[in-house]
C-alpha cells in the first residue's frame, strides 16, 4: 500500500507551477483593466491545481495499466511501481477532476461566465484522454498542443475573463508566454523519456522530433515566453511588465542542462527547474501588470 509520501510524489508537485502561473498572470491582466477579484482568483487556482493533480494521477493510472511506465526514470509512478492499486489511483484522478468541476461551477456562477462551463468540460476530457481511452492523443504527439491551449490560453484568459469580463493584449501575451513554459515542462519530461517511450510505442512529440530537435524546441519555447514580455508591456500601456525579463536567469540552469545533452536521470532536475522558472516569470509579469495601473 502506498504511503502518504508516495501519493504526494505521484501527484508530481514539480508540475504545480503550471497551475499556479496562469492564474497569477490572468489575475494581473484583469487588474491592469481595473477589475481583479482575489476571491474569484482563489477559485480559479483551486480549479487549476485540481486539474493538474488529476491529470498527473490519470497519466499514472493509464500509463501504468498499459505497462508503459515499467522502465522510466523520474518521479514516482504509483501504478507502474506496484505501490498502489490502479483502481485507487484512478479514483484519485476522478476525485481531483470532480473537485475541479464543482469549483469551476462555482466560479462561472459567481462571475456569470457561463460559456466557460463548456470550456471546463473540455479541459477535464482533455486531461483524461491525454493518456487514457482507446486512442490517447498524448501517444500521438499532441500533448504539447493540449498543454498550450488549456494551461496557457484557456487558464490565463479564462481567469482574466471571469474577473474582468474582457480580454486584453497583455492577457493574450501572458497566456502565450505561460503556455510556452507549460509546453517546455512537458517537453523536458518527454525528452527524458524518449528511449523508454520509443521502446513501448508511445509516439510523443519528443519521440517524433528526436533528441536534437526536441532540445532545440525546448529552447525555442523558453525564448518565446520571454519574447512575449514586451508585447505584454505594450498591451498594458506601461513598461512595468518588463520586470518579467528579470526572471530570465532562473531559466538558465535548466537551459544549460538541456544544452549539455544530458540524458536519463540527469534530466530530472530540468522538470523542476523549468517549473520554478515559469513561476518566477509569472510572478514578475503579474507584479508588472499590477503596477501598470
Amino acid at each position: 500500500m502506498a504511503t502518504v509520501a508516495e501519493w504526494v510524489a505521484g501527484a508530481r508537485p514539480r508540475t504545480l507551477p503550471a497551475a499556479l502561473a496562469p492564474v497569477a498572470v490572468g489575475t494581473g491582466a484583469a487588474h491592469a483593466l481595473g477589475e481583479s477579484d482575489l476571491g474569484l482568483a482563489l477559485l480559479a487556482l483551486i480549479v487549476a491545481v485540481a486539474l493538474q493533480v488529476g491529470v498527473n494521477y490519470a497519466n499514472d493510472y493509464s500509463d501504468g495499466v498499459r505497462g508503459t511506465d515499467a522502465t522510466r526514470v523520474g518521479p514516482m509512478r504509483l501504478v507502474g511501481s506496484g505501490a498502489a492499486d490502479p483502481a485507487l489511483v484512478k479514483a484519485a484522478a476522478f476525485l481531483s477532476f470532480g473537485t475541479a468541476a464543482v469549483t469551476g461551477l462555482a466560479l462561472v456562477a459567481l462571475s456569470n461566465a457561463w460559456l466557460l462551463l463548456l470550456v471546463g468540460a473540455l479541459a477535464i476530457l482533455a486531461a483524461w484522454r491525454y493518456t487514457g481511452g482507446a486512442r490517447p492523443y498524448g501517444y500521438r504527439g499532441l500533448g504539447e498542443l493540449a498543454v498550450f491551449v488549456f494551461f496557457g490560453l484557456v487558464a490565463v484568459l479564462g481567469t482574466q475573463w471571469t474577473q474582468a469580463g474582457a480580454l486584453s493584449l497583455a492577457g493574450v501575451a501572458g497566456a502565450v508566454g505561460v503556455g510556452a513554459f507549460a509546453c517546455a515542462i512537458l517537453m523536458a519530461n518527454n525528452l527524458r523519456d524518449i528511449p523508454g517511450d520509443r521502446e513501448v510505442g508511445k509516439r510523443t512529440l519528443a519521440v517524433q522530433l528526436g533528441d536534437t530537435r526536441t532540445r532545440t524546441s525546448y529552447l525555442a519555447l523558453v525564448v518565446l515566453a520571454y519574447a512575449m514580455v514586451p508585447v505584454a508591456a505594450l498591451g498594458s500601456g506601461s513598461g512595468w511588465a518588463l520586470l518579467a525579463l528579470l526572471a530570465a536567469p532562473t531559466a538558465w540552469p535548466a537551459v544549460r542542462t538541456v544544452r549539455s545533452r544530458a540524458t536519463g536521470a540527469d534530466l530530472v532536475p530540468v522538470l523542476g527547474g523549468t517549473g520554478l522558472a515559469q513561476l518566477a516569470y509569472a510572478a514578475l509579469l503579474t507584479l508588472g501588470l499590477v503596477l501598470s495601473t
